[in-house]
């Protein structure tokens, strides 16, 4: 395993009107390959904050923060979003696909919005590698259903698409807010299932939930309060 997230007395502070509201205030954080983290706490706990910076959506006030070994603290947007595309995947609790368009073609977003090609695109004719995009959904349990629009699955399917999109770029890190909150219990099993066997490929999972249950399948639980870990 390696360490491809670390922070250092991170620190996120925000003024509001004379008041200085410390959303994060010290926070120091490691998660490896191989592993799932969930990060747990009540509302304003800094949940939300912490999450957004260590996805590169965000920076901090103070501290350092590291993404696969490397100081991202003082990057500039621009910087950030190269960091993003290349290290990270994001899953969402409300998937956010687009019901009219097919699966397959939701996955294929990303490719279509970004700037860069990726390593799946060949450079000879710059199409999306359609074999791969298959394999990842056969991966996940969605074979066969590639041309069914988004609006036609479950919602279990629903985040099994949002998955096979994070994983489009080969990111290091999969960051997961909510991810089965909108699930009923047996696509909350599958989804977490299908996260353990990620992480046999070297994913690193971290997981943003108010749900104990799917905290305690984690390899660590982060507790934060009022912008610091509990140990």
């Amino acid at each position: 395993m390696e360490n491809i997230i670390e922070t250092s007395n991170l620190k996120k502070y925000y003024k509001r009107g004379s008041e200085v509201v410390k959303a994060l205030d010290g926070v120091d954080f490691n998660i490896n390959s191989r592993e799932i983290v969930s990060v747990v706490g009540p509302s304003g706990s800094g949940k939300t904050t912490f999450m957004n910076i260590i996805g590169c959506l965000d920076t901090p006030t103070d501290g350092i923060i590291k993404i696969d070994g490397q100081d991202v603290t003082g990057f500039k947007e621009s910087q950030l979003v190269k960091i993003r595309r290349k290290n990270i995947g994001f899953i969402f609790q409300r998937f956010h696909l687009i019901p009219t368009l097919t699966i397959k073609e939701n996955i294929e977003l990303p490719l279509i919005f970004a700037k860069e090609k990726p390593d799946i695109v060949p450079p000879s004719n710059g199409r999306t590698d359609n074999a791969k995009i298959l394999a990842l959904m056969e991966r996940v349990g969605l074979k066969g259903k590639e041309n069914l629009r988004a609006n036609m699955v479950s919602g279990g399917d629903k985040q099994k698409v949002s998955i096979v999109r994070a994983l489009i770029y080969n990111p290091k890190i999969l960051i997961a807010d909510e991810p089965t909150g909108r699930l009923e219990s047996k696509e909350r099993n599958e989804i977490m299932k299908l996260f353990r066997e990620l992480t046999e490929s070297d994913y690193a999972i971290i997981i943003a939930t108010h749900d104990m249950s799917i905290a305690e399948e984690s390899d660590r639980i982060i507790h934060l309060q009022d912008g610091k870990v509990l140990q």
